[in-house]
């Protein structure tokens, strides 16, 4: 009987770990972490959670980056540029993007008018 209580317990904690689980939008959302113009993602609050995401999408990024680099006879690091500027650039409002400085800012909406300037 104690067993299966110790069972049913596990699977309860493994089970709500999983719902817990952040996902890359939720840390996008949640202002935890943001994209780089170097084509990575970053920590902005560290906690575990958002450590761990980070460095598996991170990881995956580098081995397409990798790919992507060998298949157009270009350094990881030059693809990983472009990548970053396209993703900064995409980001929605409300989401954070680190600066060329370093500094962390949060994408506001886009502004009217042909040049970008508020009318």
């Amino acid at each position: 009987m104690r067993t299966r209580w110790r069972a049913g317990a596990l699977a309860l904690l493994l089970v709500s770990g999983l719902a817990q689980a952040l996902t890359l939008d939720e840390a996008r959302r949640q202002g935890l972490a943001g994209e780089t113009l170097g084509g990575w993602l970053a920590v902005r609050v560290p906690g575990m959670a958002v450590e761990r995401l980070v460095a598996e999408i991170n990881a995956g990024r580098h081995a397409e980056y990798e790919r992507i680099a060998a298949d157009n006879h270009l350094t990881r690091e030059a693809v990983a540029r472009i990548a970053g500027q396209k993703l900064v650039a995409r980001a929605p409002a409300g989401e954070y993007v680190q600066g060329i400085n370093g500094l962390w800012r949060q994408k506001r909406a886009a502004q009217s008018g042909a040049d970008g300037a508020a009318p």
